[in-house]
């Protein structure tokens, strides 16, 4: 059973923010872009609803609703029989609301794998989960790897940046060691990236291995935090021949070190240690061959595939043309199951993550029923598997939708928009790629809520979601999180949001007895509907900005005001 934690901080820090910000908009001037039958659906929102909704997710009895289980089921079923009262049509596979994900798990064998340096004809061995951690081999049961290591700084290359840590060096056949992170000068989204981009990048220079690890400074992919995620394995979606996505085969090892086994990897070289970490924190290129040679060999057990699926609803748009073009609403319904007790409580009920997005795009759902009739252009709802094994439901419906995917032409995300207190101002995360910002504005104004800049950009929030799996497949989306305005002057967002991450986040502790402010969530749901609402009756499809970094890496073949017809 599960008890109650009353001494849960956000409780202490917003228990005066209970009352929240009346849902009604009686103060608001709502301009006329927004038509009358839209305002009337937008007023009708019900707080108790997305309450319900949550508590239902985020009950004991979904076990923390971990894809492959009988909670996940259970929920899944609760969602569908939502999207049926509804009415939304079923738009998954075989005239259902499911589309099956294949998620197989990889896990490395501890004992069938080893790592040693060679330095001056030495060689030291290496202890697993004390010196080294490897990933598995999606590809290969047993596989080696020996070669010189070159490192290569951050192992970054963007030449929109004019920064290429490859730059004048050979690196084929060889290993290569990096730095986790990406150059600070980067401006935050090409950070995020750049970070998650590496093995690609050494794969595509001819580098058979990579080695990372962190900067005395970094404290969030270190060899002691990172060793429980990789014990439990990794998991990635297959497609129908069997071969896992998104793995470099190329790169036959792959290994995160600990601090003081990176710096001795420096023995030697022509540079040591500490000049890498002056010129990697005053992000300047950099790369040199070092002394050591290094040997990996990994095994890796293939666990059985996980019984995972998407739901997906649809709304089927009113006009001729315009219905075949479709806006996609997306909220992540798994979350991490059971695991260690914290408090004597052992089940990640995810109340927060996710099952409020979750609940705020049902609620957004219906709204989108009380309009005399449907948007013009045809609104799928997706609630999503996977996300907390890496966004994997999203990166498999983006890449096999279940509609023609050239004929999506906007994403909706929703995962923790964070709502503790009064929405008074968002963070509207991939408004500045696209002309969603229109979008975006007109809704914002009409509800009288502020527009605010990243409060947070060492996060990297825009890549840490669904929605980035849509902009992968060049699919303008958007990202709405909370901003940290409280109305109370004793009371800081920013750091109600920070004290939030550190102590709640992907714990037992984020079940429903924290002090959810249901008028602010009620907002959310009125930005989610208005914004998709805007955007499905627009004639012009949404583009990508000029010279925007994510539509030029991704993005498809438009021009601004393109006709969706």
């Amino acid at each position: 059973m599960k008890r109650l934690h009353s001494t849960n901080p956000i409780k202490r820090l917003g228990l005066l923010l209970l009352a929240g910000c009346a849902v009604s908009m009686a103060q608001a001037q709502p301009p006329s872009v927004i038509p009358a039958e839209a305002q009337k659906a937008t007023k009708a929102v019900r707080p108790e609803a997305i309450r319900e909704h949550m508590r239902i997710l985020a009950a004991d009895s979904m076990a923390g609703r971990r894809p492959g289980t009988k909670g996940f089921d259970m929920a899944a079923a609760y969602v569908q029989k939502q999207f049926q009262a509804l009415g939304f049509k079923p738009a998954g596979e075989k005239n259902t609301y499911r589309q099956d994900v294949p998620l197989r798990r990889w896990t490395v064998n501890e004992a069938g794998s080893s790592m040693t340096i060679s330095l001056n004809g030495r060689e030291q061995n290496l202890v697993f989960g004390k010196n080294y951690l490897l990933n598995p081999n999606f590809n290969q049961a047993v596989s080696e790897v020996s070669a010189p290591v070159v490192f290569v700084g951050y192992g970054v290359t963007a030449p929109e940046l004019n920064y290429d840590d490859y730059k004048g060096i050979d690196v084929k056949g060889k290993i290569v060691a990096y730095f986790n992170g990406a150059p600070a000068t980067f401006p935050s989204n090409q950070r995020a990236y750049y970070t998650s981009a590496k093995q690609e990048n050494a794969a595509a220079h001819g580098a058979v291995g990579v080695i990372s690890f962190s900067l005395p400074n970094d404290l969030r992919m270190r060899l002691e935090a990172s060793a429980p995620r990789v014990r439990q394995g990794t998991y990635r979606w297959v497609d129908k021949q069997g071969k896992p996505q998104r793995t470099y085969p190329e790169l036959r090892g792959t290994a995160l070190l600990g601090d003081s086994t990176a710096r001795a990897l420096f023995t030697g070289a022509a540079r040591p240690f500490d000049e890498a970490i002056a010129n990697a924190n005053k992000s300047i290129p950099q790369a040199f061959p070092l002394a050591a040679s290094v040997r990996m060999r990994t095994r890796t057990d293939a666990g059985g595939n996980v019984p995972a699926y998407n739901l997906v609803g649809l709304l089927p748009g009113s006009d001729p043309v315009l219905k075949n073009e479709y806006i996609v609403y997306v909220s992540h319904l798994d979350h991490l199951g059971i695991g260690r007790p914290v408090k004597g409580d052992s089940i990640f009920n995810g109340a927060h993550d996710n099952a409020s997005g979750v609940a705020i795009n049902l609620e957004a759902a219906r709204l989108f029923t009380l309009l005399p009739k449907a948007p013009k252009r045809s609104i799928l709802f997706v609630a999503l598997t996977g996300e907390e094994m890496g966004l994997l439901g999203s990166d498999y419906f983006a890449s096999n939708p279940t509609v023609p995917k050239e004929k999506i032409v906007a994403n909706l995300c929703l995962d923790m928009p964070f709502f503790f207190h009064p929405l008074l101002d968002i963070v509207p995360y991939g408004a500045e790629h696209s002309s969603l910002g229109t979008q975006v504005k007109q809704a914002a104004d009409f509800l009288n809520v502020q527009i605010a800049k990243d409060p947070m950009p060492e996060q990297t929030v825009f890549m840490r979601s669904d929605h980035f799996s849509f902009v992968r497949q060049g699919i303008p989306a958007l990202f709405i999180k909370s901003g940290t305005q409280t109305g109370d002057p004793n009371v800081n967002g920013l750091k109600l949001n920070l004290d939030w991450r550190a102590s709640i986040y992907h714990t037992p502790l984020d079940g429903m007895d924290q002090p959810f402010n249901f008028d602010a969530a009620a907002r959310h749901v009125q930005l989610q509907f208005l914004i998709g609402y805007l955007t499905a009756q627009d004639p012009a499809r949404p583009v990508w900005n000029e010279g925007d970094f994510f539509g030029g890496k991704f993005g498809r073949v438009t021009t601004p005001g393109q006709q969706g017809r």
